[in-house]
């Protein structure tokens, strides 16, 4: 795919450049919670702009329902961009009407403009390739060039990603670049040893990716709420805790196929329950008690992994050449249920390992929990999308930029 090296070396002064980015900041009454993925796609913008280009950015945000709704609009990620840049950025209340065409055409060379959520139109998600091509033909009205930088969104087939490129000549831009090197760490330039964590809610989640590791990683470490169906899978009661019961003879394979591969899968050997799931507004002491992972009784449920299987997996990861991480240990938005997610963090910092943490809950984590990204190899920002590549899966926004 040709990257944004090569448009500016071919040149953008005055030209109006449409940078697909992925500005879905989560947010709290109104307030940008963590700002990761706005500072992601910083260094394209500032050399569009920088190059005398009129850049004009475009994302979405949450799941409105192809309509306007407040509660999804992207003002607040425009404003925190204008903070980022030290430069104002204009800020259209539509997509594709007069709004976004009075703000394009406003702009000087070096200057920004977002547009309104692109979710707000149906035509962005419509499964329907005439709608959507409808979409993204009135989008390519508001540009000359388009450059692919919303990595969180390349693994959606929507008009934005997928279909506008089509229309204009494209690019990828700074973040999609990084992160496709990145994934090929991970898939085709593997250094070993190579572990693998595994955490997040459900093993749905992570069937297609745990199938495919296991022809490529060394070592599969599992935690949180997918954990406990692992644990019922080699027969052990697991409570209350979450648990996905129709998964469990793709689980019980899983197991088969990793022993006679030589794989090794690390399952926790302790958890933190309680009877009841934690107050995240509040954070009141949940007073959990540890005990032995095959020994959950029937009232409690797991909500994080325990001390022993922290230490476990520090050591399982200390000898590591690469690690990948997706999903944290637990309910790690409460201070008693942080210490597993915490663990697995600390142990990637302390390794000399090539460490990769694969956006989502995990990124989240990161940042919520204090540690210095600088300190990890690499902080994905599209957890859904690392996920399908490490699938083997075709993504349709790379696809788009590759033709």
């Amino acid at each position: 795919m040709k990257t944004i090296d090569e448009l500016l070396a071919e040149g953008v002064d005055g030209k109006r450049v449409f940078v697909r980015a992925d500005l879905n900041v989560p947010l709290a009454e109104g307030a940008i919670t963590d700002d990761g993925r706005i500072r992601a796609v910083l260094p394209t913008v500032k050399a569009l702009a920088g190059a005398g280009a009129k850049v004009v950015v475009a994302s979405h945000l949450g799941r409105p329902k192809g309509a306007p709704d407040p509660a999804f609009s992207l003002l607040p990620a425009a404003e925190r961009l204008g903070e980022l840049l030290g430069a104002p950025v204009a800020f259209a209340q539509d997509t594709v009407g007069p709004a976004a065409h009075d703000a394009v055409d406003g702009l000087q060379p070096g200057q920004v403009a977002v547009i309104e959520n692109l979710r707000f139109n149906a035509g962005e998600t419509s499964k329907d390739d005439a709608e959507r091509a409808g979409f993204a033909e009135q989008l390519a009205a508001l540009a000359d060039v388009y450059v692919g930088d919303g990595f969180g969104a390349v693994h959606r087939k929507h008009a934005s990603v997928y279909d506008l490129p089509a229309k204009l000549p494209h690019y990828a831009g700074y973040l999609i670049a990084t992160e496709v090197g990145v994934l090929k760490k991970l898939t085709d330039e593997v250094k070993r040893p190579y572990a693998v964590v595994l955490g997040g809610a459900k093993v749905s989640d992570k069937l297609g990716v745990i199938d495919h590791l296991l022809e490529k990683a060394d070592r599969i470490l599992i935690g949180g709420g997918m954990a406990y169906t692992f644990l019922k899978a080699q027969g052990h009661e697991v409570g209350i805790s979450l648990l996905q019961e129709d998964q469990i003879p793709a689980v019980k394979d899983y197991l088969k196929r990793a022993e006679a591969r030589g794989v090794e899968f690390v399952l926790p050997v302790d958890v933190l329950v309680s009877p009841d799931f934690p107050d995240l507004k509040t954070k009141a002491p949940a007073n959990p008690t540890t005990v032995a992972a095959d020994a959950i009784p029937a009232d409690q449920e797991g909500l994080d992994i325990g001390p022993e299987t922290r230490k476990l997996y520090a050591s399982k990861l200390a000898d590591a050449a690469t690690v990948f991480w997706n999903g944290p240990m637990g309910v790690f938005e409460h201070p008693d249920y942080a210490e597993g997610t915490k663990a697995v963090a600390q142990a990637l910092v302390d390794s000399a390992a090539f460490t990769v943490v694969g956006g989502g809950d995990s990124a989240a984590a990161v940042r919520q929990l204090g540690f210095d990204e600088n300190a990890f190899g690499h902080i994905s920002t599209g957890g859904g999308a690392s996920l399908e590549y490490l699938e083997g899966k075709t993504l349709p926004g790379l696809a788009a930029l590759e033709n």
